[in-house]
């Protein structure tokens, strides 16, 4: 049985030379939720973009529910893989909340009504079931978090990757926001630098450093080592 999420020796430069993934090798098992740390510049996001093909390496080993990660194969990862960007501006374009949550399923062609069926089931799961015809750039950023988890689940993605998804959050939003990461029985990558959340939330911490993997254990191993911390950037909250 394939794993969600396989990566074997990843290896991403950009065009100006940068070196930022060096052999990562990766697997994220079906429903576990894992969480992705290091400084900024470590690479989280380069090798979160890989996962839906947003960032493609010729010939990289990445596998999702065992299809390889090629142009004949994309449509289906990405229904599989939902992403959310750290700023849900860059996710929220549409005049209403109702437009932005459907328009994933309506662009895999649904019928109408199950589009409508999707996108109200979406946004029940985060709570915000009636902001339907609210304006999306008028809502706090917490509402918009929200929102944007709400336009991936639309698309009913067996994996969700999250970009920093407590950034910018006030106390109450972040703790809303932790109680429904938690409810959520998918597969889940999660880079943050938010190790309250790390320990709250993920029974294994992946830490990248300069595009290399240096500790992938159990969350409560890793934070127990002030020195692993440290040599990364990282501290326990």
């Amino acid at each position: 049985m394939y794993e969600p999420v396989e990566i074997e020796g990843l290896t991403f430069s950009y065009p100006d030379g940068h070196k930022a993934l060096n052999d990562v090798t990766l697997k994220i098992g079906s429903n576990e939720k894992a969480a992705l740390v290091g400084p900024n510049g470590a690479g989280k996001s380069t090798l979160m973009l890989h996962l839906n093909g947003l960032l493609r390496t010729p010939g990289a080993a990445i596998r999702i529910g065992g299809l390889p990660v090629t142009d004949q194969n994309l449509g289906q990862i990405r229904a599989w893989v939902g992403l959310v960007f750290q700023n849900p501006d860059d996710q929220l374009f549409s005049p209403k909340v109702f437009d932005d949550v459907a328009f994933g399923p309506l662009h895999m062609n649904l019928p109408e009504a199950e589009v409508r069926q999707r996108t109200m089931a979406a946004l029940e799961a985060v709570g915000m079931a009636g902001y339907a015809d609210r304006i999306s750039h008028h809502l706090s950023i917490g509402e918009k978090k929200r929102i944007a988890i709400a336009t991936v689940l639309s698309m009913e993605p067996q994996i969700l990757v999250l970009d920093e998804p407590t950034a910018g959050l006030d106390p109450r939003a972040r703790r809303s926001l932790i109680r429904l990461l938690a409810s959520m029985e998918r597969t889940m990558l999660v880079a943050t630098h938010d190790m309250k959340l790390v320990e709250e939330l993920f029974p294994r911490t992946v830490i990248l450093d300069e595009g290399r993997i240096v500790a992938d254990a159990s969350t409560q191993d890793i934070l127990q080592d002030e020195v692993l911390l440290a040599a990364h950037g990282l501290e326990k909250s």
